[in-house]
Formats: C-alpha cells, sequence, structure tokens
C-alpha cells in the first residue's frame, strides 16, 4: 500500500462514520485554534500596551509614591497612595538642572463631573503645567493647552481631551465658554474658561488623553482646600521626566534618585522611579506569563483531542481485524501495517489541524476590535503561530498513532482471519 493509498483510507474511514470523526476531531479543532486565538490576543495585548507605552512620549523616566513608614505618614502605605510625592517635588527636580534632564512635569490625577448647558459626563482631571503637552506629545486640535500665564496666575483655565471635547461641545466650538468642574459630590465647583480642545491620540488607558481634561496644578492647589495637606503642599501621582535623547535613562534614574533622597532627608526611597523601556519590560513579562497560562489551557485542548484520535485509531484497528489478516495473509509485513495506521492517524489530525488553523484564524480576526468591557480588543495573528499549529497537529496525529499502529502491528493473522 502506498502512502496515497493510506492516505485515502484514512479519509474513507473519516466520512463512514461523521458523527464519530467530528467528535474525534473536535477536541483537535478546538485545541489547534485556541494556540492560534491566544497568541494572537497575547500579542496583540503586548503590542497595544507597547503602543500605549510609547504614546506617552519619548525618552520619559516617571516618579510615583511608594510606601512609606514616615512618622509624619503614620503606618506604612501602599505604593502610589499619593502621601510621599509633593508638587514642590517636582518643582525641586526642575530647579536642579540635573544632568540630562530636559523637562519635568508634576501630574495630580482624580476624578469631577464636567457639566456644559445640558451636557453632562464624568472626566478624568488633570493637574498639571504648561510642559505637560510637550513631554507627553499632546497637540492641539484647536485653541491651546494650558500655557505659562495660566499656570502663574493660578488661572480657572482648562483644555480639553478630544472626547470630553466632542461630548460637550458637539459643533467644536467650546473655546471661549464655560465649563463647570463638579467635585466631591458637587459639594465643590467650579467654572473654568475652555482654552482649548486636544487633537484626538486614540488608544485607551494611560496612553490616551482624550478622555481627560487638563487644569494648571497651582489653581487646584489654592482653590481645592481637601487637596491641600497641613503643610500648604498638594500631593501628586505622579512626577514625568523628559530626558535628553543623547543621555542614557538609566543615568536620569540614578540622578534623579540620589536627588530626591536627600531632597526628603530619607534613606530608604518612599518613591519609585522607572524608565520608559523598564515600564515596557515589565509589561512584556506580565504578557508573557498571560500567553503561557493561555497556552497551558490550549493544551488541555489538545491533549483531549490527541486521546480522541488515539480512540478512533484503536476501535479502527478493531474493526479492521480482518483486513489486517487478509493483507498480513497475502505477504504485507509488520512495519507496513504499522506504517498505514501511522498515516491514517496523521491523515486524521492534518484534517483537524487545518479546520482548527480555519477557525483560530476567522475568530481572531472576526474579535479584533471588538468592544470588551469597554475596552478595544486588539488581535495580531503570527505566522509563526499557524506554524506551530500545524506542527502541533502533525506531532498529535504521529504521536497519537504510534500505540494503534503497534496494536495492529502485532495482530496474529491465523487468530485475526479465524475471527473474522
Amino acid at each position: 500500500m502506498t502512502i496515497l493509498d493510506a492516505v485515502i483510507t484514512g479519509v474513507k474511514e473519516l466520512l463512514s462514520n461523521p458523527l464519530r470523526s467530528f467528535l474525534t476531531l473536535l477536541g483537535l479543532i478546538i485545541g489547534v485554534s485556541s494556540v492560534i486565538i491566544m497568541v494572537a490576543v497575547g500579542q496583540g495585548a503586548q503590542e497595544g500596551v507597547k503602543a500605549q507605552i510609547i504614546g506617552l512620549g519619548s525618552d520619559l523616566t516617571f516618579v510615583r509614591p511608594a510606601a512609606t513608614n514616615n512618622q509624619q505618614t503614620g503606618a506604612r502605605g501602599q505604593a502610589g497612595s499619593g502621601l510621599t510625592l509633593l508638587a514642590s517635588d517636582a518643582d525641586a527636580i526642575k530647579e536642579a538642572s540635573l544632568p540630562g534632564v530636559i523637562g519635568v512635569v508634576p501630574q495630580l490625577n482624580f476624578n469631577a463631573q464636567a457639566i456644559s448647558g445640558s451636557n453632562n459626563l464624568g472626566v478624568g482631571i488633570v493637574g498639571t503645567t504648561a510642559d505637560y503637552a510637550p513631554v507627553r506629545n499632546l497637540d492641539p486640535d484647536y485653541g491651546r493647552f494650558i500655557n505659562t500665564q495660566d499656570v502663574e496666575r493660578k488661572a480657572l483655565s482648562i483644555a480639553l481631551g478630544s472626547e470630553v471635547g466632542k461630548s460637550l461641545f458637539p459643533d467644536n466650538d467650546g473655546v471661549g465658554k464655560t465649563v463647570r468642574l463638579s467635585f466631591a459630590g458637587g459639594r465643590v465647583g467650579f467654572n473654568f474658561r475652555v482654552v482649548g480642545v486636544m487633537a484626538p491620540q486614540g488608544g485607551r488607558g494611560e496612553g490616551s488623553q482624550d478622555d481627560y481634561v487638563f487644569i494648571p496644578v497651582p489653581t487646584l492647589q489654592s482653590r481645592i482646600a481637601f487637596l491641600r495637606n497641613p503643610q500648604g503642599d498638594i500631593n501628586i501621582n505622579q512626577i514625568t521626566i523628559r530626558s535628553d535623547p543623547t543621555v542614557d535613562q538609566g543615568i536620569v534614574k540614578d540622578e534623579v534618585t540620589k536627588f530626591l533622597l536627600r531632597h526628603h532627608a530619607v534613606t530608604e526611597p518612599d518613591f519609585t522611579v522607572q524608565t520608559q523601556n523598564e515600564l515596557i519590560s515589565a509589561q512584556e513579562e506580565v504578557n508573557a506569563t498571560l500567553s503561557i497560562l493561555l497556552g497551558s489551557i490550549a493544551g488541555i485542548s489538545l491533549i483531549v483531542g490527541a486521546i480522541g484520535v488515539m480512540n478512533i485509531m484503536l476501535v479502527s484497528v478493531v474493526e479492521r481485524t480482518k483486513e489486517i489478516g487478509i493483507r498480513r495473509a497475502v505477504g504485507a509485513t509488520a512495519n507496513d501495517i504499522a506504517t498505514q495506521f501511522i498515516i491514517e492517524a496523521l491523515t486524521v489530525s492534518i484534517v483537524g489541524g487545518a479546520l482548527g488553523i480555519l477557525l483560530g484564524v476567522g475568530v481572531a480576526t472576526g474579535v479584533g476590535g471588538q468592544q470588551l468591557m469597554g475596552q478595544e480588543l486588539n488581535t495580531v495573528i503570527k505566522l509563526w503561530s499557524i506554524g506551530l499549529a500545524s506542527g502541533v497537529a502533525v506531532s498529535v496525529g504521529f504521536i497519537s498513532g504510534v500505540y494503534p499502529a503497534f496494536k495492529a502491528a502485532n495482530v496474529d493473522p491465523i487468530v485475526a482471519l479465524r475471527s473474522a
């Protein structure tokens, strides 16, 4: 029997019992398609996060609050609690003219309700300075960003993110008009004059500024009492530092760390300093772990598929005992019988793998761009994932066919003919 004859026999076996064949292939189809889908989702998430981080700007270093057991702040707090980083820290870093530092931007984040006429929506507030726009690659669509005069005068000026501008002023006529921001459940509120609406940035999460509004941080410090600490300073969430592209970010990180340790008069950092590259690496590690987890789930489906293929081949050995006996009686060797059953198992697995690849590519393409829990789901189909799925299908077919082939090769032809 030639290889082609064995393949044709394998296909005939599949078609002879469609329901059994479908149930056998189902685990394999799900397993192979899962590999492609999981890789596509994982790669899409990884590239999306990297694009978001890069979209924050270039050559950036981030300083954030960390846990502290400082006597003034009481028991050890949680990282990011906002207890250890002040607006004055940003001013001090800027005034220190540290090597490689070309931009320093404080950032205070909290939420408020924005109201203009009958339009009302929740927005994220960014309290910052005029340097925020160039550091974070933010350009105006019309109007301008808050400027140095707004910061110095502690003006009630506000720049709107793209989506906020569309929601509050659908006719793109917001510049010069008033937006009321309501804080603390409506107990505090101020009217702000719109100075500009920013161009769309796209993306999601921290990488997108479209759903934020931007206000001078001194305005918030002077007008909203609950934001001030007892010393009159204001706790902030982050300081973003832009470095000279010709200077290694590691050097900038070390300089900022040493300066803040001296400025805070501490030996144990009550802040964290992370470069943009470190942030990307950390996210890639998280995505790699997630990919391994998702791959393990897909692997379980492949194991189920392999068991299914082995079962159908063992059933085939029993059903075709007479055929095996006749072939052995007319001169077929044990190797010929074993080869036939391995090729048939490979045929079954290749068919299942091909269907799994089609399903996986179709689903991965279909879900790309869809909304999942308010976030856009990105998928990136990699050719190597299709190659991996194909290789897995062939391997499953070979491994699943070995034991049934061994059983078939060892059938005694005399016993087989008698039992027939």
